[in-house]
Parts: C-alpha cells; sequence; structure tokens
C-alpha cells in the first residue's frame, strides 16, 4: 500500500519517472522488491539502471 502511494506521489512531481525508475531499482537490488512488479512503462529505464549499475543479471525477460 505504502509503495502504490510512493508510486503515485513520485510520479506527480517534475522527473518523476526518472525518481521512480531508480527507486525501483534499488528496491531490486536490495531484493527487495521483484523485477516482475516493475510498471511496463518503467522497465526500459529500469533496465538501463540496473545495466548501469553492473547488476543486469538482475532483469527478467
Amino acid at each position: 500500500m505504502i509503495q502504490r502511494i510512493l508510486f503515485w506521489l513520485l510520479l506527480r512531481l517534475e522527473g518523476g519517472d526518472a525518481m521512480v525508475a531508480m527507486f525501483f531499482a534499488q528496491r531490486i537490488i536490495f531484493g527487495t522488491t521483484e523485477y516482475k512488479v516493475v510498471p511496463m512503462s518503467l522497465r526500459k529505464e529500469v533496465d538501463i539502471i540496473l545495466t548501469e549499475s553492473g547488476v543486469e543479471f538482475l532483469i527478467e525477460k
């Protein structure tokens, strides 16, 4: 529930998509969120962040 509220709030802020993508990428890296719950609209940006972070093996295709 809190994750959904945070997601909604971050999307409303300027540059929200990038912030939410970073949020999801960090949660995936720390193991608190699975890649499959990332919204399709953010997956491309999350993929870029994970690849640049050297953890592209966490990307599920």
